[in-house]
Formats: C-alpha cells, sequence, structure tokens
C-alpha cells in the first residue's frame, strides 16, 4: 500500500509542530485527520490546508477524555475502516523553569494527564485498528528534556513526563514487535513555535522531519527508540 492509500490521525494538530506534520504527511499523499481540543482552531486549520488541495479532515479530541478518545476510534472505523500513522503530539509544559518544589501538585497531575496518560488513553483506543490490517507507525512526541541522560534542573513536571513517555514508548514497541508496528519517541528541539518562543533556533519544518521519517518507516525499521534528526538519541 502506498502513501496515498494511508490514513493518520495527528493529535494536537491545530498549531505548531502539529499543524507542520500534518501538513507534511498530507504533502506525501497521506489523507490526515488534524485534531485539536479546540474545535473553532482545528476547524480553521484544515481550512487553511485544504487550501493547498491538500487532503485533510478534523475531528475534536480531548486526549483526558476516555469518551473522546473513543469517539474518535468510532469515527475512524466507520469512515476510513483503518487507521496507519498516529502523531501523539498534543502535550503541555506547565511549570517552565520553575524550581522543583515549588511546583504545584496539581500542575504535575494536569501535566501527566496530557503528556503521558492521553498518549496512553489514545493509543489504546487507536492502536487496534492498525492490528486489524498488521501496519502501524506510531510516533510520540517528547523533548531532550526527557532525557535522563542529560537530565538538568528545574521543569520536573514536564521533563518527568517526557521521561515517563519515553518509557510508555519503548514498552509498547517491545509488546507490539511482531505486529508490523513500529512506535518510536522523537525530540523536535527547541522550535519556533508558541511553546518554544521566539528565540529558539529551530522552525517547525525542521522539527517535523523527524517525525515524518519515522512515521514512513519501511517494514523492519526502528522501534522503540529515541530520535532527533533521524539519529538516535540518549535515553
Amino acid at each position: 500500500m502506498d502513501l496515498q492509500q494511508r490514513v493518520a490521525v495527528v493529535t494536537g494538530a491545530n498549531r505548531g509542530i502539529g499543524y507542520e506534520i500534518a501538513r507534511q504527511l498530507a504533502q506525501r499523499g497521506v489523507h490526515v485527520v488534524i485534531t485539536a481540543r479546540d474545535e473553532a482552531r482545528g476547524l480553521e486549520a484544515r481550512e487553511k490546508l485544504s487550501q493547498e488541495g491538500l487532503s485533510v479532515s478534523f475531528f475534536p479530541l480531548d486526549v483526558t477524555s476516555d469518551e473522546s478518545a473513543q469517539a474518535l476510534a468510532t469515527h475512524l472505523q466507520k469512515t476510513f475502516g483503518r487507521l496507519d500513522i498516529l502523531i501523539n503530539n498534543a502535550g503541555v509544559a506547565l511549570d517552565k523553569w520553575v524550581p522543583s518544589l515549588a511546583v504545584e501538585m496539581d500542575v504535575f497531575i494536569r501535566t501527566y494527564e496530557t503528556n503521558v496518560f492521553g498518549v496512553m488513553r489514545v493509543s489504546k483506543m487507536l492502536i487496534p485498528l492498525m492490528k486489524q490490517h498488521g501496519y502501524g507507525r506510531v510516533v510520540n512526541l517528547s523533548s531532550n528534556l526527557g532525557s535522563l541522560e542529560k537530565a538538568g534542573g528545574f521543569t520536573i513536571a514536564y521533563r518527568s513526563s517526557k521521561t515517563a513517555l519515553n518509557a510508555v514508548t519503548r514498552v509498547l514497541a517491545l509488546e507490539l514487535k511482531h505486529d508490523d508496528l513500529l512506535i518510536n519517541a522523537m525530540c523536535p528541539g527547541w522550535v519556533k513555535t508558541e511553546l518554544g518562543g521566539e528565540d529558539a533556533p529551530r522552525s517547525a519544518e525542521e522539527a517535523a522531519d523527524t517525525a515524518i521519517w519515522l512515521a514512513t518507516l519501511p517494514a523492519g525499521g526502528p522501534s522503540g527508540g529515541f530520535f532527533q534528526d533521524r539519529k538516535p538519541f540518549p535515553f
């Protein structure tokens, strides 16, 4: 099956890196279902991409809601009968550069609810659609701040949530290695987005490249890895 027959979901795709990943996948002929919690922003993103002549649709998704994730799975099954690519991009950073002992526990909970539990919730609902056809590519948007080998201080809720996401990636990849399901995490680097700020040196276009590479890996490609710029990044 070539890319023109593939269906992808990109979470949090109304702006930034998620939007750019959706755009580049659609440019390769993949039909992309962009999702966002804010329906108005999601529809606006879909309209912009459609105006480029790209095959995209929109479905509202709150990754913190079981009902919302189930509704997306039902929509995909009824509309396409399959899912080939899942980009878990939706995430929050609520404690940037806050000293660890000053971070409120509610911030920890909300961070993990989106960055870890949200990824697991969506994966649990959507990976079974991949298993139906014996093919799937899952890309989890992590961060260099989640690397234990390169760990620094501050931003503990966000850092540790991405470390946990890397562990989720590795465990799922090991369990599903016989189903042609390749599951990897990637670090986009410091990117000029709403999260990264205007001083960031990398564009969203550059950041999306590794995600696109992982999303279109051939059979036998790497799984359970953590990558930046198409190269292994230390866990």
